[in-house]
Parts: structure tokens; sequence; C-alpha cells
């Protein structure tokens, strides 16, 4: 055997014990009569030890020869350590060696691999493998796999079972750009990479296999941020014979036991809001709500003043902000700057500050008086100390900017507390959203989710009015996972299609399979996706995904370690039967 133990297990215990260790050399500390040298492996780091005066001269002479990163093998008795190391599992003992081989030397890194290191980070993406070494991404590949496990026992202990479904399948319209793939034996035909196994696993509830998950990479073809890749992997589940209420007490509960199991949290209450409430109280349907800061809409009280920039917007909303009332001009002015960057796109901003003595100084003066504010501090929930800052302008718009605003500054004031978890369902999202460019109406989630059956009858003459049957699950702010009850009938299925503006051609092209199998007994079904990217960034205090994958891409989509995406040589176009424009 290469090792009769890891380099993290070995204590008091095994003093005067025979060992074999194999490992890389973490550092090495040459004294001249007597070298020191850290062992690492994934468990812990082992500190050997090379006496003259002790050792062999062949095997104290090869020890000076050590870089770092080598691959070693040595033999050798646990001994007490001198110096004791409290901070390591292993700091009471040392390896006194015997025995040393050196299994594969190395160049010297590009970077240190150390907790804190040198290395920026394209280094360390083009050298990633060195930087799975270093423990702060070792832990967290570690970390994902143990969320992982948590998921497969909780739903397999409900009978859910774990079925694969295809890579290579039919490109259909899901939202985003497929990523396709040539057919070599199909000429001038192509797979597409899925977006999700959507269709697959409502005709896994159509086969009866009534509880699937699957945890099983995704692929979507959009422009990347810090929380985004192109490839992906998803907690993917279905279930048949059930209604909403089902799948969210199922899923609340998965939620629930990973945060206990993972993190040690108790968390009882997952509120539930509307879409509609989250967009007034927030400005998105993500809401973080480890914080208060929600809108207070101020048009009543705003307007009708002789102020044109208020009267003219059809929305006026402001958010009071805790304990910040004693912010400088040049603060303010700064929180302006911030709101007017392209980013963000307000034109502008009015605040108010909440005075200790109950008096109100506004930048609007001019237009308001004591009372009027009195009146915003009302509504914005506003106390002495607090400052108001209010943006007016087209209603979703300015929403949307007041709620970057909100996590702006909840990030600065550190209310955003990563230890903290506060989960909540937002239900009864609309079906349908209605696209300028396009001119028509898209599905807000895809085109086989359910619609209210209350609301069925809007889709003639309000189709922007009628709700869906979906849920997402928000977590500290980020959506964690959504889902929706499937539509599950051919008739409602393709009434859909044509709301969507699909001809009846064209929904057959690429959903035949699908409405067909809906001829065959579909269940009612539903179910629910988690990103486990995110959910596991998340669970680990992190905002991003990239140090929990292990192999990530950049901001562009490259595997700078690999070189990919990369060219093709001709023969392999040929054989595609493809032509480079």
């Amino acid at each position: 055997m290469y090792r009769s133990h890891n380099c993290g297990e070995l204590n008091a215990s095994h003093i005067n014990t025979e060992v074999t260790l194999a490992g890389w050399v973490q550092k090495s500390r040459d004294k001249g009569f007597m070298n020191w040298v850290d062992l690492r492996d994934r468990y812990g780091i082992t500190q050997l030890i090379f006496d003259e005066g002790r050792s062999e001269k062949s095997v104290f002479e090869l020890a000076k020869t050590l870089g770092r990163e080598f691959v070693i093998q040595v033999k050798g008795t646990v001994i007490e350590r001198e110096a004791k190391n409290k901070n390591i599992a292993t700091g009471e003992i040392e390896i006194l060696v015997t025995q040393l081989t050196i299994l594969n030397a190395s160049l010297t890194p590009p970077f240190t691999i150390e907790d804190e290191t040198d290395g920026g980070e394209d280094i360390r993406m083009k050298y990633r493998y060195l930087d799975i070494r270093r423990n702060p991404v070792k832990n967290s590949l570690m970390f994902r796999h143990k969320v992982a496990m948590e998921v497969r026992k909780y739903l397999s202990d409900l009978d859910f079972c774990e079925v694969e479904t295809p890579y290579l399948i039919k490109s259909t319209p899901e939202g985003a750009r497929d990523f396709v793939v040539p057919s070599r034996m199909n000429e001038g035909q192509f797979y597409a990479l899925p977006q999700s196994p959507q269709t697959f696993k409502q005709l896994l509830m159509v086969g009866g296999m009534d509880k699937y998950f699957q945890i099983v990479k995704c692929f979507r073809d959009e422009d990347l941020r810090a929380d985004r890749q192109p490839e992906f992997t998803q907690i993917d589940c279905e279930m048949a014979f059930v209604e909403q209420e089902d799948i969210l007490n199922v899923f609340e509960g998965l939620t629930r036991h990973l945060l206990k199991e993972i993190k040690g949290i108790e968390v009882e209450k997952f509120p539930r809001i509307t879409y509609e409430y989250a967009m007034k109280t927030y400005g998105n349907d993500k809401p973080d709500i480890r914080f208060g800061m929600e809108f207070g809409e101020l048009n009543e009280v705003a307007q009708h003043k002789e102020f044109p920039v208020f009267n003219a917007a059809e929305l006026v909303v402001g958010i009071a902000v805790p304990g910040v009332g004693n912010y400088t001009r040049k603060e303010i002015d700064g929180l302006i700057d911030w709101v007017k960057r392209p980013q963000v796109g307000a034109s502008g901003m009015v605040y108010v500050k909440c005075n200790e003595d109950g008096t109100y100084k506004s930048s609007v003066d001019k237009f308001y008086d004591q009372d009027d504010l009195t009146e915003w501090a009302k509504i914005t929930g506003a106390k002495a100390g607090d400052m108001i800052f209010v943006l007016s302008g087209p209603a979703d718009k300015t929403r949307g900017q007041l709620s970057a605003l909100r996590m702006e500054l909840a990030t600065r004031l550190g209310l955003r507390n990563p230890a903290e978890f506060a989960p909540l369902w937002v239900v009864d999202f609309p079906l349908l959203e209605f696209d300028e460019e396009s001119g028509r109406y898209h599905a807000m989630h895809h085109p086989f989710t359910s619609p209210k059956p209350e609301d069925m009858h809007l889709l003639e003459t309000n189709p922007g009015k009628v709700r869906a049957n979906a849920y997402d699950m928000v977590l500290n702010g980020n959506e964690i996972g959504g889902g929706s009850i499937r539509i599950h009938d051919k008739a409602t299925q393709q009434l859909m299609f044509k709301y969507l503006g699909f001809t009846e051609d064209e929904a057959k092209a690429q959903f035949g399979f699908l409405m067909d199998a809906f001829q065959f007994g579909a269940p009612p079904h539903g179910g629910l996706a988690f990103g486990l990217d995110r959910l596991v960034a998340i669970l680990g205090g992190q905002e991003t995904i990239r140090d929990f994958i292990a192999f990530p891409k950049n901001n562009s989509g490259r595997d700078v370690m690999i070189d990919a995406p990369s060219a093709i040589d001709d023969l392999q176009l040929k054989e595609l039967h493809i032509k480079l424009a």
C-alpha cells in the first residue's frame, strides 16, 4: 500500500506506531542538522522530521532535495512532537522518517498552495487542478458532496426514484439559447443539450414513475455573471397526483432538512407571499427578508405639491434606511451617483433626514413641509435617526432601481449576514409576460405551466392577468428553486401554445411527442427544480458559485485550463457536413 494512514488522522494514541504516509510536500524547513517537512493530502497535514543523528544519511540527504508539491511516500515512527501545534489535528505528533521515496517531482507552482494564496483568479483557473489542492476550494467541493448526499437521502426516504434522462435531445424553446450538437449520421440535423429535463420528467409521470428526482447537468447559452455558468446542476424533481400544497410541503421539508443537517439551524416558518406583493414591497420576485427597508408608495402624499418630477411620475416610492440619518452630504451624493449609474439607471434621488428631535430635513424642502414629510415617514416606517430615499418614474423600472439600492445599502450596512437564513415561497406568478421586442406574450416559466383554473376565462380578454400555478423558493435574496403544476391534458396544452403564438404545425413539430403522450392517460403532476450550485454556495456562506464547481468556466464561457471552446479541424467539419461562414 502507498499509505497505512492519511495525513489527518494520526494523534498521540499512535505514538511508537510504524506508519506509511503519502502526499504532497506543503513546505520544508531545513535547519542544517534537522529538516522538517509538512506532508499534505486531502485529509490534513502531518509533520515529518529528518534528523541527521537518527536518520540514514541517504534518506537525510534526499530530504534536502524536496521541493514544494513533490509527491512522496514515507515510512517511519510516530513520535511526540516537542513544539506542539494546537491548530491542526495532528499537532501533537510527528513522523521520524526512516524511508523516503519521491513518487513524482514537481515544477515550482505558479502560485502558493496555501489558504491565502498569491495567485489571481485568472492564473488559478488556468491551473485549477492546483487550486483544488487549497483548502478553500477542496472544502467547498467536499461541502457540495455533503449537500448532494443529504438531498439524495431525504428524497430517497420519501420514495423518490432517481432516473437519468438524455443529454442529446431535441431543440425546444425554453427561454434561453440552446447549445446545439451536430449529428454526423443525420446530415444537416442537430441535437440540443437540455436546458432542463422538463419534458422528460413529465413523460416519466405519464410512465407511472410517480416520484422522480435527478441531480442533473443543464445547459444554457447565456451571458454569464458571478452566479451563472453555461453548464449548471439542478436538483430536478417531479411528482404525480399532487397539488401545489403537496409540492411546497415536500420541498420546504427538504430545505429545512438541509439547514438542520448542514448548518445546524432550525427554521420553522417559511413565509408565503404573492408575486404581486413581492414586487410592490421589495421591487423584485426574490426578496431578501433578513432585513426590513420595505417599500412605501408615496403617490398620494407626494404628488400635486408643485414638484414636477413627482407629479409626472407613474410611481413615487421610498425606503427608510435605519441609522443613517447622520450621513454627510458627500455620502448622500455618492449614493445619488450610484443610482444614476447605467447599471441602475435612475435620473436622480430625493432624500429625507429624520432628525433625532423629530424634525425632517430634505432635498425638496422647497415643496414639502414638515407635515408632508411626517406622512412620508409613516408610510415608509422611518424613525428618528433614519434616512428616507425616494425614487420616481415608470412603475416597473423604478421598483427595480429601488430594489437595487435596497440591496446595496443592506450590503454596506452589514445586514446581509451569511450565517442567517431566511427562506420563503413566492407564489401566484403571472402565467404570461409581454415582450415588447417580439410584440407577443411569452411564458414566464415555461409553456407547460398550468394556469390557475379560476383565471382561465381571462386568457381571451386579459392574458397578462392570468396567474400561474407556479412557485419559487427564495433564500437570502436568491431564487434557489422554482416549479409549477403542469398542464396534463392535450386541449389545455394546445390552448397554451395558441396564446404563446405557436401555430398548430409549430406546436406539433416541437412538442408533438408530449401532446401524444397526454392522450394516453397522463396523471395530474407538478414539480420543482433547485439550483444545486447556488444552493450550495448560499449554505456555504458565499454569493458566487464558482468555487463550488470543480472546473468552472470564466465570464466569457471559456475553460482556460483546457482552452475550450476551440476550433476543430477540417476533416471533422466535413464529416459533420458543416461549412464555416
